[in-house]
C-alpha cells in the first residue's frame, strides 16, 4: 500500500517540507536508501547521509537544521524513533497472518480449555492444569509443564520451553529458544567435597508487557518467585539467575548475567555482557554501560561503568591514564638509565 508523504505526516502529526505529493511504499535505512522508501534520522552519527539518501522522505526531529540541501522531503516530528516505530507497528497489524485453532499432531492435556482465538501450533505440549488466555499464539515445538498459565494475546515462538507453574503475562513475547524455569543454580557442599543439589520449588513469573529474547534462561526461585515485572525487555542470551527480581520498563542488552537474588530496580538500562553480583540491589534508573562488572549497590539515577564499576566520570578519568601507561612506563625506564649513569 503506498501512502503520500502528506498522508504518512498525518498519521503521526508530523509537519511536511518539500514535496508532499511523493509516493512512499516501503522502508530503507538512510544510508540504504532508494526512491519509495521511508527513512529516518534518529542518531547525529548518520547526519551526513540525510545529504545523499535517495529515499523518496525522511523523518527528523522538528528542530533538525539542514546545512546542505536536501533532496528529500523532510517529515519533522518530535521523536524520529519512537515514530519509526510506530510506523513499523502498523504495517506489521496490517499484515500479519491471524493464527487459530490447534494444529495436529500436538498435544494439549485432557481438561486444559484452548480459547477459540487462540493458536497451538503442531507438535507444542500443553501440561496438566495448564490456562492459556483468549489471543495466545503457541508455536510449534513448545512446551509449556503442568499447572503453567499463558496470559491473554501472549506469543510463545517455536521452541519455547515453559517449565511447570510458571505464569506468563498478558501480550507477553518470548522468542524460540528461551527458557522459563529451569531449576536455579542451587548447590551445597558437603563435608567429603561433593555438592548436595537444593531444590528449586519455586517459579518464574512474567508480568504483562514483558519481551524475552532467544534462547534467554529466566531460573525458578529457591523458593518463592523469580519476578519480571511489567514492560522489562530482555535481548537475547541472557540469564536470570533464581529469585532475581527486574522492576517495571528495565531494559537489557545481550549477554547480560545476573547472579542470584539480585534485585533490579524499574526503569534501569543495562548495556550488553554486563555481571551483576548476587544479593545486591541496583536502584531505579540505573544505567549500566557495556562489559561492566556490578559488584555493589546503586544510587537512583547513578550511572556506571567498568570492572568493578564505578561512576561514569571517574571510569572516563581512569581511562584517560590507562591510555597513558606506555608512554609513563617508556619515561620511567629513560629514568632508570639516568640515574645509572651517574
Amino acid at each position: 500500500m503506498e501512502l503520500t508523504a502528506s498522508q504518512l505526516a498525518a498519521l503521526v502529526h508530523g509537519d511536511v517540507e518539500g514535496n508532499g505529493e511523493v509516493k512512499i511504499g516501503t522502508f530503507a535505512k538512510i544510508e540504504e536508501g532508494h526512491p519509495g522508501a521511508l527513512s529516518f534520522l534518529a542518531n547525529p552519527k548518520y547526519t551526513h547521509f540525510i545529504y545523499s539518501t535517495e529515499s523518496s522522505a525522511v523523518l527528523v526531529r522538528r528542530d533538525f537544521v539542514a546545512e546542505q540541501p536536501v533532496k528529500a522531503t523532510l517529515i519533522r516530528v518530535d521523536d524520529p524513533y519512537s515514530t519509526i516505530a510506530q510506523l513499523l507497528e502498523m504495517v506489521q497489524e496490517m499484515t500479519k497472518i491471524d493464527k487459530r485453532g490447534i494444529e495436529q499432531p500436538s498435544f494439549v492435556s485432557e481438561g486444559v480449555d484452548i480459547p477459540e482465538d487462540a493458536y497451538v501450533g503442531a507438535f507444542a505440549y500443553v501440561g496438566k492444569g495448564a490456562k492459556i488466555g483468549r489471543g495466545a499464539k503457541i508455536y510449534p515445538q513448545v512446551y509449556i509443564g503442568d499447572g503453567c498459565e499463558v496470559g491473554e494475546d501472549a506469543i510463545l515462538y517455536a521452541g519455547v520451553k515453559v517449565y511447570a507453574g510458571c505464569v506468563i503475562g498478558n501480550r507477553c513475547i518470548v522468542h524460540s529458544g528461551a527458557v522459563i524455569g529451569a531449576d536455579g543454580f542451587g548447590f551445597a557442599p558437603s563435608g567429603d567435597g561433593h555438592y548436595e543439589k537444593i531444590p528449586q520449588t519455586g517459579n518464574v513469573v512474567l508480568e504483562d508487557d514483558v519481551e524475552i529474547g532467544a534462547n534467554t534462561t529466566v531460573d525458578r526461585a529457591m523458593m518463592g518467585s523469580t519476578r519480571i515485572c511489567k514492560g522489562v525487555k530482555l535481548d537475547n542470551l541472557i540469564q536470570v539467575a533464581h529469585n532475581c527480581h527486574i522492576g517495571d520498563n528495565t531494559v537489557m542488552a545481550a549477554q547480560v548475567g545476573l547472579a542470584g537474588s539480585s534485585k533490579i530496580g524499574k526503569q534501569c538500562m543495562v548495556g550488553g555482557q554486563v555481571g551483576i553480583v548476587g544479593h545486591i540491589a541496583i536502584a531505579d534508573g540505573t544505567q549500566i554501560g557495556a562489559q561492566s562488572g556490578v559488584n555493589r549497590a546503586t544510587k537512583p539515577g547513578e550511572r556506571i561503568m567498568g570492572a568493578p564499576a564505578v561512576e561514569m566520570g571517574e571510569y572516563a578519568r581512569s581511562l584517560v591514564y590507562v591510555k597513558r601507561l606506555g608512554k609513563l612506563f617508556e619515561q620511567v625506564k629513560n629514568l632508570e638509565k639516568e640515574i645509572k649513569k651517574q
